[in-house]
């Protein structure tokens, strides 16, 4: 396939059915856009607009999808394994219909998508261990049950979170690059008028959570924000 042409075949004969099958390039579209322009702002929301406001002992009981006051974590983290997943399912089927890498400018745009966004769920398997002074599994006489990358900042933790927070931007510019490119190949105008609609919704969204002051500090949201936290006492002049 020489670089940079595109061919997008209607139909392909598929040798585990034993037949010809019209190839559904709306579909995968469709799949795409659901991903990365509804799924994964709204899981970047969760994160970002969904911490509660800080208290003197923070978060104290245990992170876990079935405790209601982590759901912003929980949002967050397994609505992205789902669109890595979903996404990740949807480039496997456009490779095997279209036979190959295709070579087009939105085949290395999509599958750059897809490689960030795989290594934005493996950096978070590196975010260490959370600790908490009033966390569930500290104990007010014994300041080593407070320990954890999380709560004392350790080196560790600073590099993911450099990383997991900096490559989301990388991610989100792939991404409107595959979409883009994607439309621009196989026009579907509908869809890209909902691209739009969708892109102003949640740009007014953010900007009314920004307003209403709902993003609150992570660390003392899950910690408390009292002084005697290491890092908080880092930033007292702050």
């Amino acid at each position: 396939m020489e670089l940079g042409k595109v061919n997008i075949p209607k139909e392909v004969y598929l040798d585990f059915l034993g037949e010809t099958t019209q190839i559904h390039w709306d579909n995968h579209a469709y799949l795409m856009v659901f991903i990365w322009f509804i799924l994964v702002p709204l899981c970047i929301i969760a994160i970002r607009y969904g911490k509660p406001k800080p208290t003197q002992r923070g978060i104290e009981t245990k992170i876990s999808i079935m405790n209601p006051r982590w759901w912003w974590f929980s949002v967050h983290k397994f609505g992205l394994y789902i669109a890595v997943g979903l996404s990740i399912i949807g480039a496997a089927i456009a490779i095997i219909v279209s036979q190959g890498f295709s070579g087009s400018l939105h085949a290395f745009f999509g599958i750059a998508t897809i490689i960030l966004g795989c290594l934005q769920v493996i950096s978070s398997w590196f975010r260490g261990k959370h600790g908490g002074r009033y966390y569930y599994t500290g104990h007010e006489d014994d300041p080593s049950s407070w320990e954890g990358d999380h709560y004392n900042m350790t080196p560790k933790r600073r590099k993911f979170e450099a990383y997991h927070k900096s490559a989301g931007y990388l991610v989100a510019f792939f991404a409107f690059g595959a979409v883009g490119s994607g439309l621009m190949q196989f026009p579907l105008p509908g869809l890209a008028i909902f691209m739009f609609i969708v892109v102003a919704v949640f740009s007014a969204l953010w900007m009314f959570l920004e307003f209403k002051g709902k993003r609150h500090d992570g660390y003392r949201a899950v910690f408390g924000y009292g002084m005697e936290h290491p890092y908080n006492k880092s930033r007292k002049e702050l």
